[in-house]
């Protein structure tokens, strides 16, 4: 049926919808879908989004490298280092997300939550990725060499095993999490007369 080069083994895109559907509900739980939320995150009033960013970041990276390990992926596809090309695109993304209310992946699960709103916004989002697509070619010449570091990870700069990152982030993370904890706790706690 998929016997082209542009789609995967079904059981590999079985694979994504289970992955990409567990994703949603786990959005659609943390609150990540109702546009109050994104925005209360880039207001500094809310650090839901911020808790579930960092933990996907930590279980992504576990994840990957337990695979890698493992045997069960061959080697990382590390993208190059570009940091003006980051840096414009993170503005742009975090422009976006801050308009919208969304991320992609946010988007398309506030559309399942039921959220009308957010189908412009992945609308927009699907219509930004034809533009780049469009200016790619543009990009790759005049944007992307430019500060382009190469493929680096801290774990080839240093010398260091990756696992040793993975450590570091993770304290860090519940670290920041016990302290936003104790602060919001302390922030909508009535005052005392």
């Amino acid at each position: 049926m998929f016997d082209t080069p542009y789609f995967a083994s079904l059981s590999t895109l079985a694979l994504g919808a289970v992955t990409g559907l567990v994703f949603g509900f786990l959005l659609q739980r943390g609150g990540a879908t109702r546009y109050t939320v994104i925005l209360n995150q880039f207001l500094l009033r809310d650090f839901t989004v911020l808790k579930i960013m960092l933990t996907g970041m930590i279980v992504g990276g576990v994840g990957v490298y337990a695979m890698l390990q493992l045997g069960m992926i061959e080697h990382l596809h590390v993208k190059g280092a570009t940091l003006l090309a980051n840096a414009l695109g993170g503005l742009i993304f975090g422009a976006g997300m801050a308009i919208a209310g969304y991320c992609p992946g946010s988007g398309v699960a506030a559309i399942g939550d039921g959220s009308r709103h957010a189908i412009f916004s992945v609308l927009g989002m699907i219509v930004g990725a034809g533009v780049y697509a469009e200016t790619q070619p543009w990009m790759a010449k005049h944007v992307l060499p430019v500060l382009d570091e190469g493929r680096i990870t801290l774990s080839s700069a240093t010398g260091l095993s990756p696992w040793w990152f993975m450590i570091a982030m993770a304290v860090v993370a519940a670290a920041g999490f016990v302290a936003l904890e104790r602060w919001e706790r302390t922030r909508h706690a009535p005052a005392a007369t």
